[in-house]
């Protein structure tokens, strides 16, 4: 049940996502305010991991899932009344944006309780794999959508993933939350602050968190400009579907290829060389390709975004079982507040530059954030492993 609703879920916030872009940059003609429909999306996850990151521990995860699923519900509900302003709109994504990693982090969390030893990473990696498939259809019904009926009425349509709360509540199992909620001190808030710092000292724990937000800030940059990219193809809502699902789809190829054909030691040890495919291809768009070879380069981005399934079991090793709520949503929130401040910068440069010059740009410094990546989980290995060395001698 939780992956049918996850689906239901997904498929609605897609559509949702693809009505609000394509609405702002028809009104606005504006790359940077059609990508900050993405990018508000994000910001609030810092504010929510910030100060709501501890209910992952405190509450039964199923509580909590049903509780931001049913926020969103009716978050979206409200973006489709018809003539909604616009920076009402931004404002209702920043609400949408804070109880997103609430939900993620008990989503998250409760996987390991379910799935032991590799079976966690294989179980992100089908979540994932259930997200980018969903995207791919959530992307064609938004464009369909938007032709068949107006902007409000596609985000009503997108409203009914509220089902997903039915599904999460009467289809799911009540666990028990992982700390007490007799044996608790303090305030959530402050719960979740101290959280946060025990987090980001854990041994070993920071550097996979910088490879986990670092590289998808800049891989999203395609998506960011895919509506003003279409537009200088001279394609409609249709093309900007297209290109919107090219990585996805990749990434669904990458996880089916890599989690039945490599076992999770090789998974771990290709993080970084799966990684530099996110990249590689974004330089294909100096040549400012057509249509079909862009979605043809973004496809082979989609494969990089495979090195998640290593770096999950990375990070799940890394962490404390005590910790295990709160890291898991700072790092999905970290990733998010990453991946929208990729959106707003990539929408922001291209004011000023067109959108396959901003792409190439983006990959080429991505590949430069990968090395400084390496380095960086290099240089923290040794460390590690030094006082381990000192005491044998």
């Amino acid at each position: 049940m939780i992956f049918l609703a996850q689906v239901i879920a997904t498929l609605g916030n897609v559509v949702a996502q693809i009505t609000l872009s394509i609405m702002v940059y028809q009104r606005t003609q504006s790359p940077l305010l059609s990508s900050l429909t993405f990018a508000l999306g994000f910001a609030p996850y810092l504010f929510g991991a910030m100060l709501l990151s501890a209910v992952a521990d405190r509450r039964p995860a199923r509580d909590v899932m049903v509780a931001c699923q049913a926020v969103s519900c009716v978050v979206v509900g409200t973006m489709a009344l018809p003539g909604m302003p616009i920076p009402v709109l931004l404002v209702l994504l920043l609400v949408l944006g804070t109880v997103a990693p609430v939900f993620q982090g008990a989503r998250a969390a409760s996987l390991p309780d379910l799935l032991s030893g590799s079976g966690y990473a294989l179980g992100r990696s089908l979540l994932r794999l259930v997200s980018q498939s969903t995207q791919i259809i959530g992307f064609a019904v938004g464009g369909l959508l938007l032709l068949l009926m107006t902007s409000s009425q596609a985000l009503l349509a997108a409203a009914g993933f509220g089902l997903a709360v039915l599904l999460l509540r009467f289809g799911t199992r009540r666990r028990p939350a992982r700390e007490p909620e007799g044996g608790t001190q303090g305030s959530v808030a402050r719960a979740s602050l101290s959280g946060v710092r025990h987090v980001l000292t854990v041994p070993g724990l920071l550097p996979l968190l910088l490879v986990t937000w670092l590289p998808p800030a800049f891989a999203v940059a395609p998506e960011a400009l895919a509506s003003p990219y279409a537009d200088e193809l001279g394609g409609g809502p249709a093309a900007v579907g297209l290109l919107l699902c090219a990585a996805p789809a990749g990434s669904v190829v990458g996880e089916l290829l890599a989690g039945t054909w490599l076992p999770a030691r090789t998974r771990v040890r290709m993080v970084l060389p799966t990684a530099v495919l996110m990249f590689l291809p974004l330089l294909g768009f100096a040549f400012r390709p057509g249509l079909w070879t862009s979605v043809a380069l973004l496809t082979v981005c989609g494969l990089g975004f495979t090195y998640a399934m290593g770096l999950d079991q990375r990070v799940l090793d890394a962490t404390p079982e005590e910790l295990r709520g709160r890291a898991l949503t700072i790092t999905l929130a970290g990733l998010m507040i990453a991946q929208g401040l990729g959106f707003a910068a990539a929408g922001a440069v291209a004011e000023f530059l067109r959108p396959h010059v901003v792409i190439v740009i983006v990959g080429s410094i991505g590949l430069l954030t990968l090395a400084w990546c390496g380095v960086s989980m290099h240089k923290d290995r040794q460390v590690t492993r030094l006082p381990a060395a000192d005491q044998a001698a």
